[in-house]
Order: structure tokens, then sequence, then C-alpha cells
């Protein structure tokens, strides 16, 4: 399918069910549905199983550490992988990837194979698979919907994962106090043969050759360049990692709460689960508007002190049905903040590093949840579950005061769309495309009273170079001519110049035009292309 989607009408941009009018965004949200209810199942399965095949906490908290530790290992590549392969095919390559791993793990586990460390291999195998298949998964949204309706997006795949998370972990429970966890096992390697089908039947416009001829380390150096000069970017990649340390206590002590705490089965367990699930279910049809009322900002923070005190409550609270009452709310505070840092990243990234961009957000969420669950699960070693969570409500409460200084971009006004602006050079002899570097150069004409504001704008201008290939900047004046100044950057090869081209975006150029406002010449600025001798 192409990336172009039907108009939509204004009283759609704020519909939570608007994205499911798009067949293949529909198509794939049901089938993702039925895999993370298998998911849910498999992360109920892996944790209940290691209470019952060691009574350490720490182990029990590395179920944890392993889903999330691929993602330190795998992160950026997995990034780089998806923006400069077919997003498709790796789709059907990591799916494929976890069918075989969960298939193995109901082998083993069915006839008895598996001790601690043989479930924590297989649950770092499946991490592994779902580490490299993040980027490309959330990459695909924007072409799934109108731009308009991608919030409304983020929040349907949300609302389904937690959809999941409220079934799944009951139907978890179920099977394990039926047949056994291997059931489980297997179940959750059936569950990714509907996602498979509908990913092997969308017709997608394949990436360019352009694309496809960036090497997977030069594309990972190119998305941590684009992130260290995209400052709507700093805020929520930090909040994300100061939120999920503390916030990752109750996912990994959860399993010893419901067992050792409460005297809960699995079948507790599985409703305390679904409990969370629910909470974001029953929130995540009026996120949108909720959003749109109070801002970003508000609801992060305000979402944020209630987790933490989600925390609390489960220091407090020895009454089982309190606790489901609380893990309620919890799980409608961990959707509003999750798809609202999903919704600033997603929003602030232009298509060509999309994939890179969000592997970068994916890193720090995971590797702060895998780092998160190796503390608490180490604290809980010393002092009891309930005293380890009520530190995390407070660590999560002391960050929120902490993080201000760092704000959410909120909803973008800008459009990261390629603005394909840039006129192609002129070449009057062929030569490699990887020839380099490139010199590019553009003289100005400023008049003395306007050379602040120019100068003002061409700092900005500078991070756009930067982050879009540059590896070298700089601005002269002519001191025989004040006026008349010249821009300059240097680009590694001219391949890499050419991928710039199609890297500018609509925002970029109505900073470039505005920056055009200052010239005085006669005629527009001359830009030149210098290419360095390789003799």
């Amino acid at each position: 399918m192409s990336d172009s989607c039907p108009e939509i009408r204004d009283d759609a941009r704020l519909s939570a069910w608007a994205p499911l009018s798009q067949p293949v965004f529909r198509a794939l949200w049901l089938a993702s549905l039925g895999s993370n209810i298998g998911t849910w199942m498999q992360n109920m399965g892996a944790a209940w199983l290691m209470t019952s095949l060691t009574p350490s906490p720490l182990y029990v908290a590395s179920v944890q550490t392993a889903t999330y530790l691929p993602v330190l290992l795998m992160g950026l590549p997995a990034g780089a992988i998806a923006d400069i392969f077919d997003r498709r095919k790796v789709l059907l390559v990591t799916q494929a990837w976890m069918t075989v791993a969960a298939g193995l793990l109901a082998f083993s586990t069915w006839f008895g194979f598996t001790g601690p460390n043989l479930l924590l291999l297989f649950t770092f195998l499946l991490g592994t698979g779902a580490t490299v298949n993040a980027p490309a998964w959330q990459a695909i949204l924007p072409e799934l919907v109108p731009r308009p309706q991608l919030p409304s997006a983020i929040a349907l795949n949300s609302m389904g994962f937690n959809i999941s998370r409220a079934i799944g972990p009951a139907l978890g429970g179920l099977l394990i106090a039926w047949v056994n966890p291997a059931a489980v096992f297997a179940a959750n390697a059936i569950s990714f043969v509907g996602v498979v089908a509908v990913i092997y039947g969308w017709k997608r416009e394949p990436p360019s050759a352009r694309d496809q001829s960036e090497r997977v380390v030069n594309a990972i150096m190119a998305g941590v360049r684009y992130i260290r000069y995209a400052p709507e970017l700093h805020g929520v990649l930090l909040r994300t990692f100061l939120f999920v340390i503390p916030a990752s206590a109750l996912w990994s002590l959860l399993p010893l709460l419901a067992k050792e705490d409460l005297q809960r089965g699995s079948s507790g367990y599985g409703i305390m689960l679904a409990s969370l699930g629910a909470g974001s279910v029953a929130v995540a049809a009026i996120l949108p508007r909720l959003r749109a009322a109070v801002g970003v900002e508000w609801l992060v923070s305000a979402a944020i002190l209630l987790f933490g005190l989600v925390n609390a409550g489960l220091f407090y609270f020895s009454s089982f049905l309190a606790v489901v009452v609380v893990l309620l709310l919890g799980g409608a505070c961990w959707i509003a903040i999750t798809s609202s840092f999903n919704t600033v990243a997603q929003q602030a990234l232009p298509s060509w590093v999309r994939a890179r961009g969000l592997s970068v957000y994916i890193f720090l969420f995971q590797g702060g949840m895998a780092l998160g669950s190796t503390i608490w699960g180490s604290v809980a070693e010393h002092v009891s579950t309930r005293a380890t969570l009520l530190a995390a409500a407070i660590c999560a409460g002391a960050m929120v005061p902490l993080s201000l200084r760092w704000k959410l971009a909120g909803e973008m006004h800008f459009d990261v769309s390629p603005s394909q602006h840039w006129p192609e050079p002129t070449i009057v002899e062929p030569f490699e495309a990887d020839r380099g570097p490139v010199l590019v150069t553009t003289e100005y004409c400023i008049r003395r009273d306007r050379r602040q504001p120019f100068l003002q704008a061409m700092r900005q201008l500078e991070s756009i170079r930067r982050r879009d290939g540059a590896i070298r900047w700089g601005l002269f004046e002519d001191p025989a001519n004040p006026g008349r100044y010249l821009e300059s950057f240097l680009v590694e090869s001219w391949a890499e110049h050419m991928r710039q081209h199609s890297r500018v975006t609509l925002a970029d150029k109505v900073l470039e035009d505005a920056v055009l406002q200052f010239h005085n010449g006669p005629k527009p600025p001359v830009v030149t292309h210098w290419l360095a001798d390789d003799h």
C-alpha cells in the first residue's frame, strides 16, 4: 500500500476509534491483539514458573531483566535495520524467530528439561525477537493511518496491548492450573501465526535503493546524530528513563507479592495482571480528548505521581480485593504515561529516521526496565517485597520535580514529512557515489541592520544541517565586504549528501525560507558543491 491515506473529517481527529477505518491497520490491530494475549500468557507463565523453580527474589526479578536485556545489546542496530531494510520483511523474520523460541520453550517445559537458567535463556531469546521487532512495528504506524489520527492509533495500540494484558494473564493462570506452564508457552507460539499472515499479505511500498545503500553502522551513527541535534526529543527520552526505573518495581515484584504476601496461586496472579490491563483499557478511549484538554505535560506528571501512590498502596493494603482495585488505577496511569511518551516521540521523527529514533526510545524504556528490575530484585533480597515497593513509590514521586526541567514537546505543530525541495546538483562527469567528503557552500548577502536575527536563524539551521548528516558546519563573513556571508557544511560522501536531499522536511523548509528572507542580493543565494580530489 502507499503512504497516502484518505482525507478525514475534523471531528474524526480526536476520535479514539478513527484509525480502525483503515483496513490494514484494523487487520494488524486484531492480529496483534491475539498475539499480545499469547505474549502476556507467556510473561505470566515464565514469571510463575520461576517462582516454582526457585524462591530467590533476584531470580524472579531476573525474568523481567532477561525480557528487556536484549534491548541493551540490539536496540540501536534494530532501529537501523528497520530504517534501511524493508520493514515488512524485518517483521516477518522476527515473528518467525519468536514462534520458534516459544515452541522450543514449550517442548522443553513439557518434558521437564526447563530449569531457572534455561528459562532465562529462552526468555532472553524471545526478548531478542521482540527487540528487533519493536522499532519496525512502531515505525509502520504512520504508514497505516493519516497523521492527525496517529495519536489515536498509538492509543489504540496501547489499548489492544492492555486488553490482551487483561485477558492473557487470566487465561494463562487457568491453563497453568488445568495443565502446566508448557501449555501457556505453546499457546504463545501459535499466537504469532495471525500477525505473520497479515504482514505477509500487506503490499507495502519497498524502501528506495538510496535508503538500502546505507550501511548498518553508518545508519546507527546517523540515528544517534539525529537524536543529538533534535532537542524536541531530549525531554521525552530522559523523562521515559527516569520514569521506568522506579516503575519497573511493580512489574518485576508482582509475582512475589501475589504468591508470598497475598498467598495466591497462579489464577490470583493472573487476576492482578488482568486488573492492570483492565485499568488501561478503561481510560484508553478517552486519552486523546484528555490529552487535548489538559496538555501532555500535566497529564504525564499527574499520572506519574498517581503511579507512585499505587506502589505505596501495595505496601499498605493486605486485602486481595483492595490490591486489585489499586492495580486498576495503576493500569490507567501506565497507559496515560507510556502512550503520551510514545506519541511525542512518534510525531517528532521523520520517516527516514523514525525506526532509529524509536529504537533509542525503546532502548531507554526497556533498558530502564531491565536495570530497574535488577535493582529492585536485589533490594528485595534484603528487605521485604512490600518495603521495596514503598521505596519505588518514593523514587517515582521524587522523579517528577526532578524531570520537570526537561519539558515534553507536546502535540507537534511542525510537519516532518519529506519536502523534496532541494534541487538535484548538476554533475558533468559521473563518479562513484561513495566518493567524498563533500563540501556544500551557500553565499548570502545580508543588510547590516538585519545581521543579528540572521545569525540567530543560522544557528537553528546549523542544528538541522548537523542532524541530517553534516559532520562539520561553519559560517564566515567577508571582511572586505561586510554583510557577505558564506555558510559551509561538510558531508562524509556524495551518497550521504544525496540522502540529505531526501531527509529535509517541510518543517525544515519553513526555517530555510525564513533564512532566505534575510538575503538582500539581486539573485538567490548561490549553492556550490565541492568534491574532494581523490587523486
